[in-house]
């Protein structure tokens, strides 16, 4: 059960991370770090969250793996938050 609720909390994160980003860094001049900001933010949350939540890898990982695919899993939702922003603002059709 704690596996699936880091993954839950990581999916929310990630679909609430680009919003977010694009608020602080939709300004002239700084609109092209509000990926890079996203997936950033999105790799630490991912990372803290794989430090404490041990079964999200495996009971017997070291705390080094943890934080490392915790991190990718949180940079994985991300990319489902881009991915399903995209299809809202533009459908199935494309840009």
């Amino acid at each position: 059960m704690p596996r699936i609720l880091a993954y839950l909390v990581l999916l929310v994160a990630g679909v609430l991370s680009l919003p977010v980003a694009a608020a602080v860094f939709d300004g002239e001049g700084s609109e092209n770090w509000i990926l890079p900001a996203q997936l950033g933010g999105m790799a630490v949350i991912g990372a803290l969250v794989g430090a404490v939540t041990p079964p999200l890898v495996g009971d017997g990982a070291s705390g080094g793996k943890r934080v490392a695919l915790g991190a990718l899993v949180g940079v994985g939702a991300a990319l489902v938050g881009v991915v399903l922003f995209f299809l809202l603002l533009n459908g199935f059709d494309g840009a």
